[in-house]
């Protein structure tokens, strides 16, 4: 009977073992099939995403255009260089696919990629797969990675990406900005992602971000163990929408003009900042703008992240005193021929001087406008206006409040001021801020009689072959009257021109063309001590210019901060030079041909027309053309479609050829130096200012070095001879 007991146990026991597990079993059964959630895993959203493939289409960020259409900004396609070490990868092959020669692979490299042998050497030695070619070989241009591609190294590779691209380097770069790469939030499938996108930083990359970037899409479909999509399976495709594309007002033709200008002047004078821009009188279009410190957007060297056109605030000098005269003469109060005394005047116990400090005795207030007299303004503010004249003035002029042009982080300067000495400074341009898109937009009021333009940037905006964006003229009401402009653009016209009464704007007249205008000098705020600085050079010197004066088409403002000569002389250059040459391109003035055989010319575009063709139609019309290359077609042209030349203006035509051989450029001025060398995209460095006279690559030569010009003034070769 005990044996018998024993036997039945053991059935039992196994029995309720598997009984167990069986029920553990359909425990875990239960919880698999009822719970949404296994393990803190949603086995749903697991079992989709296992088989579901999905991808963000990137949207293409639209392009930035100047007026013309040429390119400032876009995207490109850009390449790191890759070299693949393990032998692997070539395996029992005949053919390489895997550096073996380290040695001639980095010996051939360094030069294009611009690193020493040593360095490429100390990568390719790396016990890894494959490794970067870093710096060098980091966002090569497509040209770069042809030229890499034409040595046939066995084991280089390149890796496909993109990035921004501003084709003309430092070029109005705060007025383009920059976008750069960054890791950006991304919904994906109800999943958030970083993905690297191009994002503004600064100007119209930055205020037009939203329009420019465009909207990414995405694919999501179902695939199988192999990664093919499963057939019969639904598939998600949102295209993306390409950014839209933005047409600037920029005038590529005056901002060379004006980057030359600058360049030079930063070179002869080494002032802390310098700004010079010019905006169309008639509509309000920014043409050009202009400054130092800049920058390169590829390279984003940047010293000072504020544009200076919209974001330099400083006390702007005598360059305010037009709107002082202009509010008086407008009230009615103002007596041009009345007599004040010069020199200085008292204002409640504190002494006002002139600039020279002596004055020039008895003097009309129209002649104290001519002089740049501080006592006049004080005495007009004494005798003819109030406090509250002047600064409702002040704002309705614009002062105090920002324009609103299509452009980042604008300022709005301050006009405040109270007491009676406060007052008089502001009347010439103490104690108050400014800002030079200001300025450009107060002007428009006397070359408008009386209407304020407002200033703008982007001409047009599109989006998909349709223009979603164009700019209107704005103006304003009558702010001052037909009388009061006229007074004011003849004291404008003899601040310049008036030999006799001592204008002090002699300097700024342009032989051919009548310029109204008028000069500033600031005394510099000291920001840590209070009152102002009196070092020999702690001065802001301005110059506001109108022209043509008998029909305003052009305005301009200038701005010099502490030059190293402590004087004006830089910025008498620096306005000259831009006006005349300004003038000269837009067909103000004539050439130095005799009148009777000047014709107007309007450049058509030649890009793809026939280059012999093209050359003989721009000769029979008295151009002076010089052709860069062999080849058959024009791919490139200087100045740009649309521009006025003046019979006897050149013209660069550059050619489809394989090679461009070093052309003559003695006899070139420096402007025009500057714009064959950009054209044939080559590396320079100039000596000198004026006009070429030497130059280190001889003529028909391969162009394989960096070009160094020198420049010297028609006078001093004279000298010389």
């Amino acid at each position: 009977m005990k044996t018998r007991s024993m036997k039945w146990k053991t059935p039992m026991v196994v029995f309720c073992v598997f009984l167990v597990f069986i029920l553990i079993l359909f425990l875990q059964y239960v919880y698999l099939a009822i719970s949404p959630n296994v393990y803190g895993i949603n086995m749903q959203e697991f079992a989709a995403n296992r088989n579901t493939y999905s991808s963000l289409l990137h949207a293409k960020r639209g392009t930035i255009y100047d007026s013309q259409g040429d390119i400032l900004a876009q995207d490109v396609s850009s390449y790191t260089v890759i070299a693949y070490l393990d032998e692997s990868r070539t395996g029992s092959s005949n053919t390489l696919y895997h550096v073996a020669d380290k040695q001639m692979t980095a010996e051939a490299l360094a030069p294009l990629l611009n690193m020493e042998v040593e360095e490429i050497l100390d990568l390719l030695n790396r016990d890894v797969y494959q490794v970067e070619l870093g710096p060098g070989g980091r966002g090569i241009t497509e040209i770069l990675k042809k030229k890499i591609e034409e040595l046939n190294l066995p084991g280089i590779d390149f890796i496909e990406s993109y990035k921004r691209y501003y084709p003309n380097g430092d070029f109005a770069s705060y007025i383009v900005g920059y976008a750069k790469k960054q890791l950006v939030d991304i919904e994906l499938d109800n999943t958030t992602k970083q993905e690297e996108m191009l994002v503004g930083e600064l100007g119209i990359e930055v205020e037009y971000n939203d329009l420019l970037k465009g909207e990414n899409g995405f694919i999501s479909y179902q695939q199988d163990r192999y990664g093919y999509k499963i057939p019969d399976t639904p598939e998600i495709n949102e295209p993306a929408v390409d950014g839209s594309d933005i047409y600037l007002t920029i005038d590529a033709n005056i901002q060379r003009i004006l980057e030359t200008v600058v360049e030079e002047n930063v070179e002869l004078y080494d002032p802390d900042w310098v700004t010079i821009s010019a905006m169309d009188a008639k509509t309000g279009d920014i043409l050009g703008s202009a400054s130092s410190p800049s920058f390169d957007p590829n390279k984003l060297n940047l010293t000072n992240y504020e544009n200076p056109l919209t974001s330099f605030v400083y006390e702007p000098g005598s360059v305010m005193k037009t709107y002082t005269y202009m509010c008086a003469i407008e009230k009615g109060t103002y007596q041009g021929d009345d007599l004040y005394h010069s020199g200085y005047i008292d204002i409640e116990g504190t002494k006002i001087y002139d600039w020279n400090d002596i004055g020039w005795g008895d003097i009309t207030y129209d002649r104290g406008y001519i002089l740049s007299s501080n006592v006049a303004t004080s005495n007009i503010m004494q005798n003819f206006l109030t406090k509250d004249d002047l600064k409702s003035c002040l704002e309705s002029y614009g002062f105090g409040n920002t324009t609103g042009i299509d452009l980042p982080r604008e300022l709005s300067g301050s006009i405040v001021f109270n007491y009676p000495v406060e007052v008089a400074a502001a009347s010439y341009g103490q104690g108050i801020t400014t800002t030079p898109i200001q300025h450009l937009q107060a002007l428009s009021i006397i070359a408008n009689d009386g209407y304020m333009v407002k200033p703008h940037i982007v001409s047009k905006i599109v989006q998909d072959d349709e223009i979603i964006y164009e700019r209107q003229v704005e103006k304003s009401e009558q702010i001052v009257s037909q009388a009061t402009i006229d007074k004011m653009q003849e004291l404008m016209y003899d601040a310049v021109n008036d030999e006799e009464g001592g204008a002090i704007g002699l300097a700024y007249r342009v032989d051919g063309m009548e310029v109204m205008g008028k000069t500033g000098t600031a005394e510099i705020y000291d920001e840590v001590n209070g009152g102002y600085l009196t070092g020999w050079n702690d001065y802001i010197y301005s110059f506001s210019g109108i022209f043509p004066a008998d029909d305003p088409e052009m305005i301009i403002f200038v701005s010099v901060k502490r030059p190293n000569d402590g004087s004006n002389a830089g910025i008498k250059k620096m306005s000259q030079e831009a006006m005349e040459s300004i003038a000269k391109y837009k067909g103000y003035v004539s050439n130095d041909i005799n009148d009777d055989t000047i014709n107007d010319v309007v450049l058509d575009n030649y890009v793809n027309l026939n280059a012999k063709d093209v050359v003989k139609n721009l000769e029979n019309q008295g151009l002076d053309v010089i052709l860069l290359g062999d080849g058959d077609r024009i791919i490139k042209q200087y100045p740009i479609s649309g521009t006025t030349l003046l019979t006897g203006d050149k013209v660069f035509l550059l050619t489809n050829a394989k090679e461009i051989l070093m052309p003559n450029l003695v006899g070139y001025s420096r402007i025009e130096a500057i714009a064959l060398l950009d054209l044939i995209d080559v590396e320079y460095e100039l000596d000198g200012y004026g006009f070429v006279t030497n130059q280190s690559i001889k003529v028909g030569e391969q162009i394989t070095d960096k070009l160094k010009l020198t420049l010297k003034q028609k006078y001093e070769e004279d000298a010389e001879n």
